[in-house]
């Protein structure tokens, strides 16, 4: 089995990483988790891959997309993963 081809960097208990989880889960995507340095001016590793150190960030290698924000990623899951019928499937 491959690695999962999108990658997200997040903190623990982050409203807004669990923003992007929820909807990576909602759209069944297989996605591996980053946990990364609670000190913002610790998280080198978000730094090299989004130019900001602000979490969640995700990298899709499916689209070669990099991209922070939760709002950002979230309407970028809409566009590439939704499905166009699809109301927001609230649980």
């Amino acid at each position: 089995m491959s690695d999962p081809d999108i990658t997200l960097y997040r903190l623990q208990a982050c409203p807004f990483c669990e923003r992007v989880v929820r909807k990576l889960e909602a759209y069944d995507l297989d996605y591996r988790s980053r946990f990364v340095e609670p000190m913002h001016s610790d998280r080198d590793v978000v730094k090299r891959i989004s130019g900001k150190r602000t979490v969640p960030a995700m990298v899709d290698e499916a689209t070669g997309v990099t991209m922070s924000e939760s709002a950002n990623i979230v309407d970028y899951l809409d566009r590439t993963y939704g499905d166009a019928d699809e109301t927001g499937g609230a649980a």
